[in-house]
């Protein structure tokens, strides 16, 4: 389900579809409605429901011990992937297609690709897949950063699992629409044949509120959903790496914290690290507008940091990994900065804290950079009419 648009999966899917809304288009979203993410569809609000019509399906995605034990003995199928195969679903898409016809049918994540034989036999529309990520690369990664020697055993099978699916999934869709450049060049030397465009998550400027007269400086803020690893290994190696040390040398600086979904271990792996954990917050924009520099230690993952994109749009400093920085082409020092050690992380940040006008700086140019690059409705047209040549080549 896309709405509330927390997380980076979501803010993707709901971004692009109101593009699509926007520019004329008959736009319906059928939703996974999980209880991990669950909302009402009955209480989205209208300004949406006028535009895009949602299809909501409770499905149970909640990991089960049992399951996952009895997937690793006697599938081949990687456990994350075999969660999101739901009869319930399949029966609400196939009662869909028989009822309307579609022009694209847009898959929104790997998952979703157990869906295609049921696509082809209901629908002569063009199925595209847009992914988010390399998923496979995603836990190659958290294997490397694991030290559990059970779960970094587990993460190793899972990852294998997951990019002998990826790959077997590989030229079933009609399109591929990878969320940055990077991607694109990795699915193709994977062995994609299909026409593919790179299309990153854009940014509605008319609903992003920049203010930057009440910024506590210094102080340093981290933003994103806290049940990914990717940001729950980072943060834990900054505070014990950097954290303590600009603490030390800055007592009066505050570390803010806020996600959503926290697991109980990572909350009481913080509680004596003097950061200032808010959980979930009502207003991420006011939020952010109110802190000076955004933390974003990553050390694994893969796609797009969408959290990086609106921190930019809302003029932000921020300091983040290579990693990070993955699939946005912003430039080291000029509206962004790139730290990679434990040294970089604090020398970039005694920068910032000692030199305000370079603050300053970076935040302004970080702005003007997703303004010119990540404009919604812009990269909504041009995915429109990347739609509208195929179609024309394919009849």
């Amino acid at each position: 389900m896309p709405y509330p648009a927390k997380d980076g999966g979501a803010i993707a899917s709901l971004s692009l579809s109101q593009g699509f809304a926007d520019a004329g288009h008959c736009v319906t979203i059928l939703a996974m409605n999980t209880s991990k993410h669950y909302f009402d569809v009955n209480k989205i609000p209208k300004e949406l429901t006028d535009k895009i019509k949602f299809i909501s399906v409770d499905i149970d995605t909640k990991i089960k011990p049992l399951h996952l034990i009895l997937n690793l003995l006697f599938s081949k199928l990687p456990y994350n992937a075999k969660r999101f195969y739901s009869k319930q679903y399949l029966i609400k898409l196939t009662k869909l297609l028989k009822e309307e016809n579609f022009d694209i049918v847009q898959l929104e994540g790997l998952y979703l690709s157990f869906y295609i034989p049921i696509i082809r036999k209901y629908s002569n529309a063009t199925i595209s897949f847009r992914a988010h990520n390399i998923e496979h690369e995603i836990w190659e990664r958290t294997v490397q950063q694991q030290k559990n020697i059970v779960k970094k055993y587990y993460f190793k099978i899972l990852a294998k699992r997951i990019k002998t699916f990826e790959f077997s999934q590989l030229n079933k869709y009609d399109l591929l629409i990878p969320i940055t450049k990077r991607d694109e060049n990795i699915f193709n030397k994977l062995g994609n044949i299909k026409p593919s465009l790179t299309c990153p998550t854009g940014i509605n400027y008319k609903k992003m509120s920049f203010e930057n007269h009440n910024i506590e400086f210094p102080s340093l803020f981290h933003i994103g959903s806290l049940d990914w690893i990717p940001n729950t290994e980072g943060l834990l190696w900054f505070i014990n790496n950097v954290w303590f040390k600009i603490k030390n040398k800055y007592p009066e600086i505050n570390f803010y914290i806020a996600g959503r979904n926290a697991p109980d271990w990572f909350i009481n792996k913080i509680k004596d690290s003097k950061i200032e954990f808010l959980g979930e917050i009502e207003d991420a924009y006011k939020f952010m507008n109110t802190k000076a520099i955004m933390i974003v230690p990553l050390l694994s993952g893969s796609g797009m940091r969408i959290k990086i994109i609106e921190g930019m749009a809302l003029g932000k400093t921020i300091v983040t990994t290579s990693i990070g920085i993955e699939g946005i082409d912003a430039n080291h020092k000029k509206n962004i900065l790139i730290a990679n050690s434990t040294k970089e992380f604090i020398d970039t940040i005694e920068e910032l804290i000692n030199n305000k006008d370079f603050f300053i700086e970076i935040g302004i140019n970080a702005k003007e950079f997703i303004k010119k690059h990540f404009d919604n409705f812009a990269i909504s047209k041009s995915l429109l009419e990347f739609y509208k040549i195929q179609s024309i080549k394919k009849t």
